[in-house]
């Protein structure tokens, strides 16, 4: 028998599982991501940390599962895209990496958008500027941290940073790159253009060589062999943005469906054959299936709102789950599932970390009266981050000819019925979702069965891997109730408008 092992390296944890070749999830392991946050905006994490975080999961799936590590035939990875990772020249992190949730560089952006340095640079990447992306963060690096940007040798994305751990092998693989506003989309390559809009010239040599997901991009060292318990000589494949994972994972191998991805991240994707060059959407990238571009829009405004709801406000509830060996989303589940679409809820704008409407936005509950409980809020959460999800997809259906056959959901909304429910009924679309709990992981597993030819094409892997749900399809008269509240959601964002530059000066400067 052989195995895959996926590890997904995402915003809130870094797992890994274990896959036969049927797509049959043998196991997996997972670990809590440690964030850092030493102002606000920013969120960070310690890169030694998270190697030997990765190290762990490993080889607790390994001793959990008994499998020989000899019988994993290769292994994937994918992870959180954004953010920035930086090796240096003395063989050591720079300093801590730097999660896609961070929003300190939101000025840039705004100021980009402002001056035309977006514009002509769209013209390349065919991607509006994200505080969170790589150009944005070196570009800030460059004027708050002095002599960082000379220190660099290579410049990572989340999962290629933890490939050349294992493999020793800096490689820039094609689907985390090219969102990354480094790549010229046209040519597929790094572009100098870009790189002097930005005004970051100083890292073109520390971009390393591209490389294709489904490409064997190195083997297992021997020092990284010690470290995992992984088999010396194991080929590691180039893997992929954990977006581009989950869609695979979702069998998202065509253009007919849409991919809607609930984790720390709100994502809404599908594919085509040429990119959207009118600007009408956030981001244009290379998937890794490579006829195809990855359309996407997204923002850090979904389930890690729903974290910071149990860690705020279910506390005792946590404990109480936890020493009675229950899990606290059941409990979460059971709350919501107390309502109808047609109750009124507060409006949950969902901007925790970062906005999808204004960099400088802030999370809110509008509506709250003396009668709402724990569990109204809750509500309140679950279909809040539903809407910031129907935020993107509109523009995603401007770009459309027609409406698509199926959203697939995945992520921690797909794991609760409740949830995919709500999903259903505010997009107005039948949803489905796959049996398998870690898409991101299934996904990594997928590649690496066309890379190592146990299937002739990921196409071919994915339907032959990938297990969907039943679809559940919407309920006429709930959407037409969240119609109604999408509409409050949307007003009351509008009516917030004039705030957030001046709660933002505050913020910065009490003026």
């Amino acid at each position: 028998m052989r195995y895959y092992l996926g590890l997904d390296n995402g915003g809130t944890s870094t797992k890994a599982a274990l896959f036969d070749t049927e797509g049959r999830q043998i196991g997996v392991e997972a670990a809590a991501t440690d964030a850092i946050t030493p102002a606000p905006g920013f969120v960070e994490r310690d890169m030694d940390d998270m190697w030997q975080d990765n190290c762990r999961v490993i080889r607790a799936l390994l001793e959990k599962t008994g499998i020989n590590s000899r019988k994993i035939a290769g292994i994937g990875l994918c992870g959180h895209g954004k953010g920035l990772y930086l090796w240096g020249k003395d063989e050591q992190p720079v300093r801590r990496g730097i999660l896609s949730a961070d929003n300190r560089a939101w000025k840039y952006q705004m100021d980009w958008r402002t001056d035309g340095t977006e514009k002509a640079a769209f013209a390349l990447s065919c991607q509006h500027v994200m505080a969170c992306q790589p150009v944005a963060l070196l570009a800030w690096l460059r004027d708050h941290e002095p002599g960082v940007l000379e220190n660099i040798k290579w410049v990572f994305a989340c999962k290629d940073y933890v490939r050349f751990r294992l493999t020793g092998e800096a490689r820039a693989e094609v689907t985390d790159y090219s969102g990354s506003g480094l790549m010229n989309l046209h040519t597929k390559s790094f572009d100098p253009a870009l790189l002097k809009l930005f005004g970051i010239e100083a890292i073109a040599s520390a971009l390393p060589p591209l490389c294709n997901s489904l490409e064997i991009a190195g083997r297992i060292t021997a020092e990284a062999a010690q470290a995992t318990g992984l088999a010396e000589g194991t080929p590691v494949i180039g893997g992929m943005f954990d977006i581009d994972a989950c869609a695979l994972a979702v069998n998202v191998t065509d253009e007919e469906h849409i991919c809607m991805i609930a984790g720390t991240w709100s994502i809404n994707e599908y594919i085509r054959r040429e990119p959207v060059t009118d600007g009408r959407v956030l981001m244009n990238s290379l998937f890794c299936l490579p006829e195809y571009y990855l359309i996407e829009e997204s923002s850090p405004t979904s389930a890690g709102n729903n974290e910071w709801f149990i860690q705020q406000l279910l506390p005792e509830l946590v404990q109480e789950a936890k020493a009675q060996s229950k899990s606290i989303y059941a409990l979460m589940n059971q709350w919501a599932e107390e309502f109808s679409a047609a109750d009124f809820m507060p409006i949950f704008l969902p901007f925790l970390t970062a906005s999808n409407v204004d960099p400088r936005a802030r999370a809110a509950f509008i509506g709250l009266n003396a009668s709402h409980s724990r569990k109204h809020m809750l509500r309140a959460v679950y279909e809040g981050i539903a809407f910031s999800h129907r935020h993107h997809l509109e523009k995603l259906l401007d770009t459309r000819d027609g409406h698509p056959c199926r959203i697939r959901l995945a992520g921690g909304a797909a794991r609760s019925p409740v949830w995919t429910r709500i999903f259903a009924d505010v997009m107005n679309c039948p949803v489905e979702t796959v049996t398998a709990d870690e898409t991101g992981a299934l996904g990594c597993s997928v590649a690496v069965a066309t890379a190592l030819g146990d299937y002739a094409t990921p196409t071919k892997a994915a339907a032959a891997m990938c297990r969907l749900s039943a679809p559940i399809y919407p309920d006429p008269e709930a959407a037409k109730a969240y119609d109604k509240k999408y509409n409050l959601y949307q007003k009351a964002i509008q009516c917030l408008d004039d705030l957030w530059p001046d709660m933002q000066a505050y913020i910065e400067d009490g003026d």
